[in-house]
């Protein structure tokens, strides 16, 4: 390998053809390198051991998880003196790495921001909505089990129109969303870090947390899981909710208290949810699996080819700005202003 180059550190794979090319395409600018080590513990001692110097810019996968281990604490510093100062992570949640431990370490890190994953886990969280205001799922199971609609049926489902969606996170896919429940009649208000420009709202209405949660017929959570949003939604917070509110969580399983959940859902408080994602996932609280009030997916919110692809191009892309011009295309919110120095 040439000593005059870079390395790039991939963990993980990229698994669709056209990100394969542009991946390697990278050689040119870098040497491209793997882990010979499979666990957390090996990892760390990889790292330790000199294998990763001259590694400046790290292409992760959520799944890479395995190998590493959340990139934390003493991993941060073994990453930080192999000479690492970019990690390009695919995927809009970003939640394995932690950020503030990077920065102390002038690490830059990255999350991908195409369109298609906006619209993607917009188009999941939309599937999920009206499954669950309608009250597809009983009839779905009966029908599979040989029952038609059930006896006795199902209860009514809801219209979407005329209904108030109070989106909790309005980034990329809450704006998306937004934009998709408009067209079914529905009015928006949503509660954000920061009110968005008139341009952004596009018609939505900015509330605060508590008047959200009292207003909405629906509440979608489409926030990023960090110390502040952990366990957001719990008891309190359903309490607040209208009677017979429905929940979809399409961000991450951390932001609500699962056992909450399943206690409102046995109480009426909440009368139904569409989950992609759980607190412990894979594992699923028995709650919600024994309820078939509940809609649940196996995270699959960006699960399609065609994003599939444009998310790993992205994050490629992401590497080869941190190559060429010591900057990442997509910084995480938390290092927005964070210097290159």
């Amino acid at each position: 390998m040439s000593e005059s180059k870079p390395k790039v550190l991939l963990l993980g794979e990229t698994e669709h053809a056209p990100a394969q090319s542009a991946y390697s395409s990278l050689s040119s600018l870098a040497d491209l390198i793997t882990p010979k080590s499979s666990n957390p513990a090996d990892f760390l001692e990889e790292c330790r051991s000199g294998a990763f110097n001259g590694t400046k810019a790290v292409y992760r996968t959520f799944h890479s998880v395995s190998i590493t281990g959340r990139i934390e604490g003493e991993v941060v510093k073994a990453l930080a003196e192999a000479g690492v100062r970019f990690i390009a992570h695919n995927g809009a949640g970003y939640d394995q790495i932690d950020i503030p431990a990077c920065t102390s370490h002038k690490i830059h890190v990255s999350n991908t921001a195409p369109p298609a994953l906006s619209a993607a886990t917009a188009d999941t969280a939309l599937f999920l909505l009206l499954g669950a205001l309608r009250n597809f799922n009983p009839s779905l199971l009966s029908l599979r089990s040989g029952h038609w609609r059930g006896t006795p049926p199902a209860a009514l489902g809801h219209d979407p129109s005329n209904k108030t969606l109070g989106i909790l996170g309005m980034g990329g896919i809450g704006r998306n969303l937004a934009s998709k429940a408009t067209a079914l009649g529905m009015s928006i208000i949503y509660h954000n870090r920061r009110k968005l420009s008139s341009e952004g709202e596009r018609g939505a209405r900015y509330v605060g947390f508590e008047e959200l949660l009292s207003e909405s017929d629906i509440v979608s959570l489409n926030l990023p899981l960090n110390e502040k949003t952990k366990g957001m939604i719990g008891t309190r917070e359903f309490g607040m909710m209208k009677k017979g509110a429905v929940v979809v969580n399409t961000a991450r399983g951390g932001v609500m208290d699962e056992a909450a959940l399943v206690a409102a859902l046995a109480q009426g408080q909440i009368s139904s949810c569409g989950l992609d994602v759980y607190e412990n996932e894979p594992e699923i609280h028995p709650g919600l699996m024994d309820n078939p009030k509940v809609m649940l997916l196996p995270h699959m919110g960006t699960w399609t080819e065609e994003t599939q692809t444009e998310m790993e191009l992205w994050n490629i892309g992401n590497v080869r700005s941190a190559l060429e011009t010591g900057r990442l295309k997509s910084p995480v919110a938390e290092q927005a202003d964070m210097s290159d120095e």
